[in-house]
C-alpha cells in the first residue's frame, strides 16, 4: 500500500497523525483522508492513478469501457466534493499521487502542518523526538 511508505516517512520526520480517522462533515458520509493532523486540521489523501485519474499514469481498460469512463470521472468528482466540503469546514486538503517521492512529499506535509500548528521542526522534535534520540 503506498499510504505506508508515506506515513513511514511522516513518522521520520518527527510527525505523529491518525489514519484512517472519520472527519464528520454536516449533511455527507464521514470523510476518511489517508491520514489527519488534527490538531493542524490537515487530512491527507494519497490517490492511486489509475483511481483518481492521474493525467500521467491512468490508462482505462480497453473492456467494458462504458462503466469505466463513468465510474472513473464519478471518483474524480467525489473527490473536488470531499475537497471542497472539508475546505468550507476550515481543513486543509493535500492530494498526493501514489507515484510521487515519500521523502519529498512529507517535507511538504510537514511544513504545511508546522505552519498551521505555529510549531518549527525543531520545536516538534523536541515533542516527538524521532529513533534517533531515543538509543540514548
Amino acid at each position: 500500500m503506498p499510504e505506508v511508505r508515506y506515513r513511514s516517512a511522516l513518522h521520520r520526520n518527527g510527525l505523529r497523525f491518525r489514519k484512517d480517522f472519520p472527519i464528520r462533515l454536516s449533511q455527507r458520509r464521514p470523510v476518511r483522508p489517508d491520514i489527519v493532523f488534527t490538531r493542524a486540521r490537515v487530512a491527507v489523501f494519497i490517490d492511486g492513478c489509475f483511481w483518481h485519474g492521474c493525467a500521467d499514469h491512468q490508462r482505462v481498460p480497453r473492456t467494458n469501457r462504458d462503466y469505466w469512463i463513468p465510474k472513473l470521472a464519478r471518483n474524480v468528482a467525489r473527490d473536488r466534493e470531499v475537497d471542497e466540503a472539508l475546505t468550507a469546514a476550515g481543513w486543509l486538503v493535500l492530494r498526493i499521487w501514489e507515484h510521487e517521492d515519500p521523502v519529498t512529499s512529507a517535507d511538504d506535509i510537514a511544513s504545511e502542518v508546522r505552519a498551521r500548528s505555529g510549531t518549527s521542526a525543531r520545536q516538534s522534535a523536541l515533542v516527538a523526538p524521532g529513533p534517533a534520540s531515543l538509543a540514548g
